[in-house]
């Protein structure tokens, strides 16, 4: 079993977490070490769209400027319905995570697709359900994983970035 780290940040508008992650990337952190989370927001508009071919991503609807921007710039993008929260978006490498859960059959213990995929990677289950409450009130999460000192280096930026809520979570991944 390999040691993760992983900071997690919560941020109250999607404004917020975009400048975090910009100052992550001017921080030269590696971009295929960071996810984004939030809620999808198409049902409430007339024009409903987002796909992903090869290298290319669009997103219609009320923040689809927002999720649009983060296509080349964050690695990997995906839409889920999840039960109890609804529709969100994810980018990064939070839907590989995602994916291996629900393939492998890891959700288990009264979490979601998402909780499993944030459990995989060593996040306790009572910070997920946290996690989970923040989505459910369209908070926005920006996740960066990594070495220890990959991870206290994301933290020191996003401590300082207008999150709401930041923790450093350290441990032994359950995959």
């Amino acid at each position: 079993m390999a040691e993760n780290s992983a900071v997690v940040a919560i941020y109250n508008t999607h404004t917020e977490a975009e400048a975090s992650v910009k100052e992550l990337q001017r921080s030269g952190f590696d971009m295929k070490k960071l996810s984004i989370v939030g809620k999808d927001y198409h049902t409430e508009e007339h024009v409903v769209g987002y796909y992903n071919a090869g290298d290319r991503m669009k997103v219609w609807g009320k923040l689809g400027a927002f999720w649009g921007g983060f296509w080349g710039l964050l690695f990997g993008s995906a839409f889920f319905m999840i039960p109890g929260i609804g529709p969100i978006v994810v980018f990064g490498p939070l839907v590989g995570w995602i994916v291996g859960a629900l393939e492998g059959a890891v959700v288990v213990g009264g979490i979601s697709a998402l909780g499993a995929g944030l459990y995989s990677i060593g996040i306790p289950k009572d910070s997920i359900m946290q996690y989970e409450a923040a989505l459910k009130s369209d908070k926005f999460l920006v996740i960066a994983h990594g070495t220890p000192g990959e991870v206290a280096r994301a933290k020191g930026i996003l401590d300082t970035s207008g999150a709401g809520q930041v923790a450093a979570h350290h441990g032994v991944s359950a995959a």
